[in-house]
């Protein structure tokens, strides 16, 4: 036991970031092959995809409510060396998630049509997004669970092994997209449905998979009765971190909600262009997303073990590695920009939209970059009410209001809306920034200890 301990707490952050890197490289490379191959399809099933994706992403929000409190509590208990804990708290994030998972799976494809109206889209746009919908519904279950089953390895460091599932999940996935795309080997062109399906197994995949690296990784065999077993003091910790964390994203995401229907007034050429260029920008945040995650596991544990000092410049060092990277990553995607757009469409009008949001994503990605590290820092810092306080007043009194300002009302477009999130990424970075400095969780665990 006493082995195990040492592990946990001397564990660097590039022996855990580097596998998290590849696979977010990889989760978000799905995504953009995935879109690249329905661009030579249809510009129609890219919006159409595009848009029910952030639909579905709303939902897989709640999954990630009971996989955020497990990362952060699982990391702090072990960085405690209460091991028996941490393994309790991993068979009730499973459990939990069972539940959300068949709940809103349930819920989405029952519901998926009146939701996606909201959007505002019509036509061919609509049919392949509620084709996407429909079918992907259905995996949210396994998504549910896989959420649980990666919090689980990567909060005991075993971050390569949910990496090597992202690999073959990924392979598989891509596989089902070029059948679906191509009519490889006289295969009959199924486009939206055929992605949609290759999703599924691609989903369905991983939580095998992940159950078998946990079995044989952690000894931690987990079995149909443990879903009746969450425990509800864990359960309470849990949401306790998990809502609040959460509460956050989810703001975010009704925010883009919003933001995509002022895209939606713009034409299709827009939304086309927008979709496109969110995988291009997810490029630029990719280094920053890993480097936090990891960052967030070695904050937690130096939280557990009351090592303050070294939580504190670990969040500063990250965040100044995260911020240059971005930079970097985003003016190299700029200068690149007309071929780049040209390997997702012919369409000239679409690239013509494109290129100064490109230019854009220049001043937006540090920004969000300082918002990634710092917000991530926060919370496993158990400063978890702050995040999603500033995240509502400046997403809703910033992002959406400048939006709809700079894109529409003076004509600037795409490239305003781009602006105004901008805007809003910095000025969450800032106050995240001054509170990080500010070291609360020193007053927090000496509160919990009176």
């Amino acid at each position: 036991m006493e082995e195990q301990k040492n592990k946990y707490q001397e564990q660097t952050l590039f022996n855990i970031t580097w596998p998290l890197f590849i696979e977010l490289a990889l989760h978000m490379g799905m995504g953009i092959v995935a879109t690249l191959m329905l661009s030579h399809y249809s510009d129609e099933a890219v919006a159409g995809v595009g848009v029910a994706n952030q639909l579905l992403n709303i939902f897989i929000l709640v999954f990630n409510v009971t996989s955020i409190g497990a990362t952060v509590l699982i990391s702090q208990n072990l960085g405690a060396g209460k091991l028996q804990r941490a393994r309790q708290l991993s068979y009730s994030v499973f459990g939990l998630n069972f539940w959300f998972g068949i709940t809103i799976a349930i819920i989405v494809f029952c519901l998926g049509e009146p939701m996606l109206r909201f959007y505002d889209i019509h036509g061919a746009v609509f049919d392949y997004g509620l084709t996407f919908v429909r079918i992907c519904a259905i995996s949210l279950f396994f998504e549910s669970l896989s959420l649980a089953l990666s919090a689980i390895l990567r909060s005991h460091g075993y971050t390569k092994e949910s990496m090597m599932v992202t690999v073959y999940m990924n392979l598989l996935s891509i596989g089902g997209n070029i059948i679906a795309t191509t009519g490889i080997f006289g295969l009959p062109v199924t486009g939206v449905t055929g992605v949609s399906w290759a999703i599924f197994a691609a989903r369905a995949y991983a939580v095998c998979a992940l159950l078998y690296m946990l079995y044989s990784r952690l000894s931690l065999k987990i079995v149909f009765q443990d879903i009746f077993n969450a425990k509800k003091e864990d359960i309470r910790g849990l949401l306790a971190i998990g809502i609040p964390s959460a509460g956050e994203n989810l703001s975010y995401q009704l925010s883009q909600v919003v933001i995509t229907s002022y895209v939606v007034t713009l034409g299709t050429a827009s939304l086309a262009a927008r979709v496109y260029i969110l995988n291009i920008s997810m490029l630029c945040f990719l280094f920053a997303l890993a480097i936090a995650q990891g960052t967030q596991i070695l904050v937690a544990r130096y939280i557990g073990a009351k090592q303050y000092d070294l939580a504190l410049k670990r969040g500063i060092s990250t965040l100044k590695i995260s911020m240059l990277a971005s930079t970097i990553a985003s003016l190299v995607l700029a200068y690149g920009g007309e071929t780049i757009l040209a390997l997702f469409t012919e369409d000239p009008s679409i690239i013509m939209i494109g290129l100064p949001v490109l230019w854009a994503i220049v001043f937006v990605e540090p920004g969000r970059a300082m918002n990634i590290v710092l917000m991530n820092s926060l919370k496993s810092a158990g400063d978890v009410r702050f995040p999603v306080i500033i995240g509502i007043i400046s997403m809703w009194g910033i992002a959406v209001t400048l939006s709809y300002f700079l894109g529409i009302h003076y004509g600037l477009g795409l490239l305003g809306i781009w602006l105004a999130q901008g805007i809003d990424e910095w000025l969450r970075g800032c106050f995240a920034l001054n509170r990080w400095l500010s070291k609360p969780w020193e007053r927090f665990t000496k509160a919990a200890l009176i």
